[in-house]
C-alpha cells in the first residue's frame, strides 16, 4: 500500500462483524484461560497482558506508525520527551555517553544536558554542519548512540541523515532521528540509514492539539551483537533471564524498551489518547500537503518584508538548507517557519501581542496558526551560548502556519508588523 492508504488501513483490520473504526479498549486488564498462557506471554510478549505494557487501541497505532516509518515495531509513550528519554536509556547506562546535534528542541537539550547528566550519562553536543572529521572527534569508547532532528525545532535546520548514519555506523552505534516535524509523509529516516525514529505525536500526527504522546520506531536493522551492547545479548535477570537478541531477533531493541523500561517507568498512553491520535493519522497526508503549501507562501511573504531580518524555511531557494531539503524533504518542509524581526526581543513581543488570528500558545504543528517567542518561553532555560548553538536569536519568532486560508494568515501577520512601525 502507498503511504496515504497506510494512514487509513494499517494497524487494524476488522474481522467479520467487528467495528470498522479502531475501538477504544478502556481496560487495564485482560483475561486468559490458563496460567500457562500468561507464562507464554512473558516469554513472547506479542499480546496484551496489562495496559502498562500494551493496550489493543494503542497497539493499533503502534503498528500503523511502524508501517508508516518502515520499521519492524513501535512503542507508544505518554509524550515526545518520554520517547526521547527511553530511546536513550534503552542504550545507555551510567558511565556511558552519546552524541547529539546541538540544533534540537530546547526541552530535549535540557533532558540530555541536565537530567541525563544527573543519571551519569554524558551528552556530547556537536554542530551538525561540521565535517565528518570534526564530528568523529566527539566519539569516545563509551559512546552508545547519535541523535538528531530531521527538521530542528525551532532553528529549521535540516539534519544530514546519511552523513550521520555513516559516521554512527563506522563507530558501531545506532542513529536515532526525531522525525516530529517532517512526519513519515515528508521523510522516512530509516530509508536514509537511521536505526531508531522518535516522534512527539502531540504535533502533526495528532494535529488538533487534543492529546500528548510520543512514539519510538525500531528500524530492525542494527546489529546489537557487535560487542557494544551486552544488555541486549546477555540474559536479563530482571526479565527471567531472557536474551533479547537471541529471542526477539530484529525486534530486540523495541521489545527491550517495552518489557524493561516501560515496565519500570510506566509512561504508556491511554486508550482514548491513542484513539484520538489515530483520527489525526488518518488525515495526515492531506494536512501535511496543505501545511507545506501555506508555509511556503508565508515564507516568501516574510522574505519580502522590510520588518524581517532573516527567514529560516528550508523550502526557500536561498535557504542554507535548501539542498538538503531537496534531498530529504522533496514534498515539503512542514508548516513551521522561524524568522527574526528587526529590533530584537522588544519588537518580537510587540509583534506577537498584536496578532489576532494566530494563537499565542506553547505549542506547534497545529491545524490552527500559532506563534511563539522561543527565547522567552520554550528555550528560556538555555544559556545564551546554548541558544546560539541551537540557532535561536532573541528576536526569533516561531510561526506554525495552520490550515486557515493563507490570505487570512498573511493579513494577520501584517497587523503584527504594523504594530512595530
Amino acid at each position: 500500500m502507498k503511504i496515504e492508504t497506510k494512514c487509513l488501513h494499517s494497524g487494524y483490520t476488522p474481522k467479520n462483524g467487528e467495528p470498522r473504526v479502531v475501538p477504544i479498549v478502556q481496560s487495564t486488564t485482560y483475561c486468559f484461560d490458563s496460567t500457562e498462557h500468561i507464562a507464554e506471554l512473558f516469554n513472547m510478549p506479542m499480546e496484551c497482558m496489562y495496559s502498562r505494557f500494551a493496550n489493543p487501541t494503542v497497539d493499533a497505532i503502534e503498528k500503523k506508525i511502524a508501517q508508516l516509518e518502515g520499521g519492524v515495531g513501535a512503542l507508544a509513550t505518554s509524550s515526545g520527551q518520554a520517547a526521547s528519554l527511553l530511546s536513550i536509556l534503552n542504550l545507555c547506562s551510567a558511565g556511558d555517553s552519546f552524541i547529539s546535534a546541538s540544533a534540537i528542541y530546547g526541552g530535549t537539550v535540557n533532558l540530555f544536558a541536565v537530567t541525563l547528566k544527573k543519571l551519569g550519562i554524558e551528552c556530547i553536543f556537536v554542530d551538525q554542519d561540521s565535517s565528518e572529521e570534526e564530528i568523529q572527534k566527539a566519539f569516545k569508547p563509551n559512546t552508545k548512540a547519535v541523535f538528531g532532528e530531521t527538521i530542528a525545532n525551532p532553528a529549521l535546520s535540516v539534519f544530514d541523515i546519511e552523513k550521520f548514519s555513516a559516521i554512527a555506523h563506522k563507530n558501531g552505534v545506532p542513529l536515532i532521528v526525531d522525525n516530529t516535524f517532517a512526519t513519515p509523509i515528508l521523510c522516512r529516516p530509516i530509508e536514509w540509514g537511521a536505526d531508531i525514529v522518535v516522534h512527539s505525536t502531540t504535533k502533526y500526527m495528532d494535529g488538533h492539539a487534543v492529546q500528548g504522546g510520543g512514539i519510538i520506531v525500531d528500524g530492525g536493522k542494527f546489529d546489537w551483537t557487535n560487542g557494544k551492547y551486552p544488555d541486549f545479548v546477555q540474559p536479563d535477570e530482571s526479565y527471567h533471564g531472557i536474551s533479547y537478541t537471541e529471542t526477539f531477533k530484529e525486534m530486540a531493541y523495541i521489545i527491550k524498551a517495552r518489557m524493561q523500561l516501560m515496565r519500570d517507568f510506566g509512561c504508556y498512553p491511554s486508550a482514548n489518547s491513542a484513539f484520538l491520535l489515530n483520527l489525526g493519522l488518518e488525515t495526515l497526508p492531506v494536512r501535511m500537503r496543505q501545511y507545506c503549501e501555506n508555509a511556503l507562501k508565508m515564507a516568501e511573504f516574510l522574505e519580502s518584508s522590510e520588518h524581517v531580518v532573516s527567514v529560516s524555511y528550508p523550502a526557500l531557494k536561498n535557504d542554507k538548507y535548501n539542498k538538503l531539503a531537496q534531498k530529504y524533504l522533496p514534498f515539503g518542509c512542514s508548516g513551521v517557519i522561524s524568522f527574526c524581526i528587526k529590533g530584537g526581543r522588544e519588537n518580537a513581543v510587540k509583534f506577537m501581542d498584536s496578532l489576532e488570528l494566530a494563537s499565542k500558545v506553547v505549542h506547534v504543528a497545529d491545524i490552527r496558526t500559532c506563534v511563539l517567542h522561543p527565547a522567552s518561553s520554550t528555550h528560556r532555560q538555555l544559556t545564551d551560548e546554548q541558544l546560539e548553538a541551537a540557532g535561536i536569536n532573541a528576536g526569533m519568532i516561531r510561526l506554525s502556519v495552520g490550515l486557515e486560508n493563507i490570505e487570512d494568515i498573511i493579513c494577520d501577520i501584517k497587523k503584527g508588523f504594523d504594530a512595530i512601525k
